[in-house]
């Protein structure tokens, strides 16, 4: 069992939306807090399945070290 640092965000249309930093392209989405949790552990385990042995190593030795806010105009 391994642990992967998750970002929730709130979909502008309902619902919410889990990305994976440490796994390039792995989000789903969800209509509640716990279904998108449901999802993203599903989307987690399809995503690693892909992988040969040493890539998934490579994977699960990166750990997210904080987010931070920044402003800029935009």
């Amino acid at each position: 069992m391994h642990e992967f640092d998750v970002v929730l965000l709130e979909d502008e249309t309902g619902g919410y939306v889990a990305i994976v930093p440490a796994l390039p392209g792995c989000h789903t989405q969800g209509d509640t807090l716990a279904e998108v949790m449901e999802n993203v552990k599903e989307a987690i385990d399809l995503y690693m399945e892909t992988l040969p042995e040493q890539e998934k190593n490579d994977f699960l030795r990166q750990r997210v070290v904080g987010i931070q806010k920044v402003k800029a105009l935009a």
